[in-house]
């Protein structure tokens, strides 16, 4: 091989090595420990969960949701009270209650379908249905946030959704079936609507916090969450309440449910601004695991390899996704505290801006090679004349 057709073969490589670095960025691993943070905490109100039902059967779930809700309306909607300009409490109420109404709504059916889903049929269903939310939401994203996904990202989903599928074959060889079988299809019809409704509150969030305000999102949704959920309490779960016999251990395990849901929702805008509510609900799929992983000390259950198979392959999904930027149009930021920030439509446009350079360096290469060979002739005609 000529010498000059290595060197151009060598700085090719070394021109592409770079890359790697441009994919495997600080900004990815970020999203990947605050997505498994969730996942984390995902897991603390499944813990808290199962120990309330099993140990001390205390089923109920609007009082959990109430007392979430709470704690975001005196946080959030307070934070909004004193706020002031647009953004203030009265002035969001006036233009888009509703609106916030009906996603509150959406919000607290949607956790109320998946706990009541327990009851009628077993984890396996469960874990498999629950799955449905991603494609609902990439059908949401599509025509709604107008986001655009390339086949990269169809392979990731895939690879999650097979991690997912060797979680539930891990669950069936050990023969961990929990939940009941009364009525099965109607759980498994509460596990699709509960996703559907995950989807829809988790577009209508990644709409706001990239494009309003994550105060104001979480201020709403507790300002509506906990007078919905206050009725539901009331008709629905009064009975259940008042045969509490209160303990220490139950008021601990409420509070650590309710700090591990309020922590959540309060992280969660965050990550979704920094991604997209798609790749936080692929990272939300190994909480499941992490709750096996806990089972296993807790609640004796029967350890299998294949459970680190799926976090794997999870985790490899998770970071395929983000590895390449779907593409967004981009909106004018209507808040001053939190505007769009897509970083998906930043890394193309630093793409294209990229190929625009090499495409002026080339063509500056070229132009320097055209007038070293115009030099070299006029040099050659310049000696032929004075031979002659």
């Amino acid at each position: 091989m000529p010498r000059e057709q290595l060197d151009t073969l060598c700085y090719k490589i070394r021109e592409g090595l770079p890359k790697w670095r441009d994919i495997f960025t600080w900004q990815l691993f970020k999203t990947l420990l605050m997505g498994q943070g969730l996942s984390v905490l995902i897991c603390g109100t499944a813990v808290t969960s199962q120990y309330l039902a099993s140990i001390y059967y205390l089923d109920t779930p609007m009082l959990q949701s109430f007392i979430n809700y709470t704690l975001l309306g005196i946080t959030y909607t307070m934070a909004l009270i004193f706020r002031r300009g647009d953004g203030n409490i009265l002035q969001i109420l006036k233009t888009k209650w509703w609106k916030y109404l009906l996603l509150g709504l959406t919000d607290v059916e949607a956790n109320y379908a998946v706990v009541k889903a327990y009851q009628y049929t077993t984890l396996t269903s469960i874990q498999l249905l629950d799955c449905f939310i991603i494609p609902v939401l990439m059908i949401l994203s599509w025509f709604f946030l107008k986001t655009r996904y390339r086949v990269i990202h169809y392979v990731a989903v895939c690879i999650c959704l097979a991690g997912v599928g060797a979680m539930v074959g891990a669950d069936i060889l050990a023969g961990q079936e929990q939940g009941s079988t009364s009525d099965i299809l109607l759980g498994d019809g509460l596990v699709l609507v509960s996703a559907t409704l995950y989807a829809i509150s988790n577009v209508c969030q990644e709409y706001t916090v990239k494009n309003l305000s994550r105060v104001e999102f979480l201020g709403m949704v507790g300002l509506f969450g906990s007078i919905i959920s206050a009725i539901q309490l009331v008709i629905l779960e009064h009975n259940e309440v008042s045969k509490i016999q209160w303990t220490w251990e139950i008021a601990l395990l409420l509070a650590g449910y309710a700090l591990c849901m309020y922590g959540f929702y309060s992280f969660m805008p965050v990550v979704i601004k920094m991604t997209s509510a798609t790749a936080v609900n692929l990272s939300l799929l190994t909480g499941d695991l992490f709750s096996l992983f806990c089972g296993l000390f807790l609640f004796q259950y029967t350890f299998s390899g294949l459970y680190f198979v799926s976090l794997v392959v999870i985790l490899i999904g998770f970071i395929m996704f983000n590895t390449v930027p779907t593409l967004t149009r981009a909106l004018d930021p209507a808040s001053d505290e939190e505007g769009c920030d897509n970083h998906a439509v930043d890394f193309d446009n630093n793409s294209i801006q990229g190929c625009v350079d090499e495409m002026s360096c080339a063509q500056v290469e070229q132009d320097q090679i055209k007038n070293q060979l115009n030099e070299r002739q006029s040099a050659c005609v310049v000696i032929n004349s004075v031979k002659m």
